[in-house]
């Protein structure tokens, strides 16, 4: 009974989340509230399920849970904080400058590269705000810029699926030790790759002629008018070098990856300490110091990351994600079909509670676990870097093209630029389910020619 009321309570939880935009409650708050609901039905009735559960034993289950969340939280406020420090001090303005190209077809693919490897350093939604303002700036015509838009949201999301640092499923991932960073990036980086290119190809056949600018001055022109733009180009360089070594960073000293973080957010916030120092005329609250940006990040996104991460845990705590792996083990018993329907999940559920359900369903086997299991072949599927976690990363990541609201990249441009939903699902569903599939298809490929199939 304990089972089914959880399940029950997950479910129109996570409905609420699905219509926040009809509700007008925020997601944030919907997890927050399923993630205590939960723990103290967990607290009250757990022991009908483990009758030697205790109130200590359950408060334990939910430090070790905090600890995990925490983990992957530190980490993403401090990437959020450094990735806000960048933009507020015109740093990506170095980028968007660059491009100056009137031809349509040249700017799909300057586009859909350039969104696919800024997401893999930064995370896809960032990555995705600072593109669809760059079209609003080249393009006119709002139609054009929808379509850019749609092509910048399957970027955004294949670019962080092949990146430990390039979406937040990724980061979970990679902290929790299911995969390494050369492990995903050199597994998916082609995968993630087909399925860009098959949908800007498919876009460079709809676009036509020439781009026609706004005859306007864009008021987001420069974010930080104070600073020179070499001191933003230093503050580019030095937090893209500085997120690029901590995978770095966990390789040479072992420690977690949020600790790296922690290293390059405070190193960057010296550097902007003392050159904010040389600018003694400008005002203090127009100074973009971290003191200053970090009220800029949002703190609503960490916090529905928290409540969707406790809420699975426990889940987890009470044997429900077990039962299922079990159902699914049982019924389908094929991780690359079972990766595709998460995938195709992700669409319309947030692929973060897809993939830490899925981390709780299958924990890391050791090689005691993997000589006990009945079917070790299978069981091989989970372990570090196994096939299992790899596909899991490209299937969530990117499955949530799919559908505009199925990620974080599409309810954003579908806010920045009023897309409607019904255009997407015309224009662009099938275009990035054949990416999908197609980036799917390519991962099986390098299976068979590796011999991991």
């Amino acid at each position: 009974m304990l089972v089914i009321s959880m399940i029950a309570v997950f479910v129109v939880g996570y409905l609420f989340i699905a219509i926040e935009n009809r509700t007008r409650i925020n997601k944030a708050a919907a997890a927050m509230v399923m993630c205590a609901v939960l723990w103290t039905m967990y607290m009250f009735f757990g022991d009908t399920i483990h009758p030697q559960l205790t109130a200590a034993g359950v408060n334990s289950e939910l430090w070790s849970a905090l600890a995990s969340a925490c983990e992957i939280l530190v980490f993403l406020i401090c990437a959020m904080t450094i990735v806000t420090l960048i933009d507020q001090n015109g740093g990506f303005d170095f980028i968007t400058r660059r491009i100056t190209t009137r031809n349509k077809v040249k700017l799909v693919w300057i586009i859909a590269f350039m969104t696919f490897f800024l997401s893999a350093l930064l995370d896809n939604m960032t990555t995705t705000i600072i593109m669809v303002m760059l079209m609003g700036k080249l393009l006119a015509n709002y139609k054009e810029r929808w379509v850019f838009a749609g092509l910048i949201i399957i970027a955004a999301n294949a670019g962080g699926a092949w990146s430990p640092i390039g979406d937040v499923t990724t980061i979970m991932l990679w902290v929790k030790g299911n995969v390494t960073s050369w492990g995903l990036i050199s597994s998916l980086f082609l995968p993630s790759l087909v399925s860009v290119v098959i949908p800007a190809a498919i876009c460079s056949r709809i676009v036509h002629g020439i781009v026609t600018a706004p005859g306007y001055k864009d008021e987001h022109a420069s974010m930080a008018p104070h600073i020179s733009g070499r001191e933003s180009i230093v503050i580019f360089a030095l937090g893209v070098l500085f997120l690029l070594l901590v995978p770095v960073f966990k390789a040479l000293t072992g420690l977690p990856p949020y600790m790296g973080m922690i290293l390059a957010l405070g190193i960057l916030w010296v550097v902007t300490e003392v050159m904010y120092k040389r600018h003694s005329d400008i005002p203090s609250s127009d100074q973009k110091r971290v003191g200053n940006v970090i009220r800029e990040v949002d703190m609503t996104t960490i916090l529905f990351f928290l409540g969707i991460l406790m809420a699975v845990s426990a889940l987890e705590g009470a044997g429900v994600l077990g039962g299922f792996a079990g159902m699914l083990d049982g019924s389908v018993h094929n991780v690359y079909l079972i990766n595709v329907l998460i995938g195709l999940m992700s669409a319309v559920v947030d692929n973060v509670p897809l993939v830490a359900a899925s981390i709780g369903m299958y924990p890391l086997p050791d090689a005691a676990a993997l000589a006990a299991s009945a079917d070790p072949a299978y069981a091989e599927y989970f372990v570090q870097d196994g096939v299992f976690w790899k596909l899991l990363a490209f299937c969530a990541g990117t499955g949530g093209s799919i559908l505009i609201i199925g990620s974080a990249a599409g309810v954003v441009a579908m806010g920045l630029e009023k897309i409607n939903f019904g255009w997407y699902l015309r224009n662009f569903t099938l275009m990035a389910l054949a990416g999908y599939l197609a980036g799917v298809a390519v991962f099986v490929l390098e299976m068979l020619a590796t011999g991991a199939f």
